[in-house]
């Protein structure tokens, strides 16, 4: 592989950023994400390959490490940010079509919910793992779902909750996607969240972690 990309996916595996990011402290003061993301497209690298090459297998190994709790949730976010520094130089190419993604995912936090770190993870990931995130924000109605499914015909649906108390705007979501495309599939998560909850309520999956959502996502394809 690349000397680039080897570095690059490094710096997303370790948070580092850019050049001017002090963390990881054993890396002060060498470029990060950001700028290596820009060294690779200047030498011709493709944007797939920065993609398939550094970026995915970077965020496959955060999302096993957390996984595994050998890492906590900073060190994720850390790595996100990472990823994200890369992304904004290689996005255009998605967005002109020149370059494909994997397929698109919306997700948001169910009505009645205010709750995001664990949303925010989740689509973080899934863009690191090469698909393209509708994020809907929180509080969002089954109605805002259904209506980003009519939009983007194809995609699929994540939802997020973090109270019992909202679980039953999950269900009610579920419930009013499928009823107008059942072949929809949707993934579900949280802390309150089982794998018994989600048949219950007639969803597809069930993840307590940002990396098994990537990981069936990828089993769709």
């Amino acid at each position: 592989m690349d000397e680039l990309l080897i570095k690059l996916s490094r710096c997303v595996e370790l948070g580092k950023i850019d050049k001017v990011s002090p963390y990881p402290p054993d890396m002060k003061g060498q470029d990060g994400a950001d700028e290596l993301a820009r060294q690779a497209l200047d030498k011709g690298i493709k944007p797939d390959e920065i993609l398939e090459g550094a970026l995915i297998p970077a965020m496959a190994i955060v999302g096993n490490r957390f996984s595994k709790k050998e890492i906590y949730v900073p060190q994720m976010l850390m790595a996100a940010k990472a990823m994200n520094g890369a992304m904004k130089h290689i996005k255009p190419f998605f967005q002109s079509g020149e370059t494909k993604r994997k397929g698109k995912f919306i997700i948001g936090t169910v009505a009645g919910d205010l709750h995001d770190i664990g949303k925010n993870l989740v689509a973080m990931m899934v863009e690191g793992g090469g698909w393209e995130v509708i994020d809907l924000g929180v509080d969002v109605s089954a109605e805002k779902f259904l209506n980003a499914l009519d939009n983007n015909p194809g995609a699929v649906i994540g939802l997020s909750a973090l109270l019992t108390t909202t679980m039953e705007n999950m269900k009610k979501t579920v419930t009013v996607v499928k009823e107008k495309h059942p072949s929809s599939k949707i993934l579900v998560g949280g802390a309150p969240v089982t794998m018994d909850y989600c048949q219950k309520i007639g969803a597809d999956f069930y993840s307590p972690d940002p990396q098994g959502a990537v990981n069936y996502l990828n089993q769709l394809i």
